[in-house]
């Protein structure tokens, strides 16, 4: 019996070891993600927004309510007719309301009568006072066409010639000094945004250039392996970006946190005399929509600064650095 040789085995029966697949390096970010800079500047951007949007939501509320007093001013006149010495009041009262009703552009007239000139005096004068005792002036209100408004001038004279002692005001030094103070108020909330946005804008200089300093090893050696100035610039807008909108968001929300505390303070003490101090100078505080859009549009476009300012200041970074290479 002859001994059959077996075949050697061939080359493909053996298994290849596979080598194990390299697990992608990670490639540290140019501009770290949390260092402390990072941190104190959206603390920065949070404060500014927040500084920023409350300006902001105050403009808008001094601005709404000036607004609300002209309207109010401007629908009524007032006639007052002083004491004098063989005057019938009540014959005067109506004399004047009559004349004034006459004139086109009047809705109507309403004499205030003795009752409630007792509780316009009785804050001053307190209560029980007997008003035929006193030399007070009586007033006649006067409603008017806001939008064909009467004669004041020829409605003055005619009302002067018949009652003397009878005066005409028609609130316009009171309307132009609302309007004085309304655009005075705006010029100066908008002066106060400038300045906020401006300290931020140097705020993100600072800090871009402080990482810019820290990785500044890093970004030469990109920069001069051939990465382009607007890839370097990317990232740093990118994570500045990422930082600005975060400290902005905190910023608005605070604000509109105060509005809203302030706004339910308002409604719960309405009725008390500090709830009608401030209702009369600043109204429910309520911002209303346009001014929470407002706050929104604040956000956007501090978020939206920073990071081009970073961009910005990285790009005349390299500028700076390709311009000492060349005349190295």
């Amino acid at each position: 019996m002859t001994d059959v040789q077996a075949a050697p085995p061939a080359e493909e029966d053996f298994e290849r070891p596979v080598p194990a697949e390299r697990a992608p390096r990670k490639t540290a970010p140019i501009v770290p993600a949390q260092n402390i800079a990072g941190r104190a500047l959206v603390v920065v951007i949070a404060i500014m927004t927040f500084l920023s949007c409350v300006t902001f939501g105050a403009v808008t509320l001094v601005r709404d309510t000036a607004s609300v007093w002209e309207n109010q001013i401007s629908r009524e006149a007032t006639i007052q007719i002083k004491p004098a010495d063989g005057i019938d009041m009540e014959i005067a009262l109506a004399t004047a309301a009559g004349i004034a009703s006459e004139f086109d552009g009047v809705k109507g007239t309403r004499i205030v009568d003795r009752a409630a000139t007792v509780r316009l005096l009785e804050p001053w004068l307190g209560s029980g006072f007997d008003i035929g005792q006193l030399p007070v002036p009586r007033l006649v209100i006067v409603t008017i066409n806001e939008d064909s408004p009467p004669d004041f001038a020829a409605m003055r004279t005619a009302i002067a010639t018949a009652v003397p002692s009878a005066t005409l005001d028609d609130h316009r030094t009171w309307v132009d000094r609302l309007v004085a103070m309304a655009h005075t108020t705006v010029t100066i909330g908008i002066a106060v945004l400038a300045l906020m946005l401006s300290a931020t804008v140097m705020t993100v200089v600072f800090a871009t250039r402080g990482a810019m300093a820290g990785n500044g090893h890093i970004i030469e050696v990109l920069h001069f392996v051939g990465a382009e100035a607007s890839f370097i610039a990317r990232q740093f807008r990118n994570r500045f970006l990422f930082t600005g909108m975060k400290g902005a968001a905190a910023g608005g929300v605070a604000a509109i946190a105060v509005f809203v505390a302030f706004s339910w303070w308002s409604s719960r003490n309405m009725a008390t005399p500090q709830g009608d101090q401030a209702a009369a100078l600043f109204g429910n505080f309520a911002i209303g929509s346009a001014g929470y859009l407002g706050v929104l549009m604040m956000v956007v476009v501090i978020g939206a600064l920073t990071a081009a300012t970073s961009h910005a200041t990285v790009v005349a970074y390299l500028s700076d650095l390709e311009a000492g290479q060349a005349d190295v």
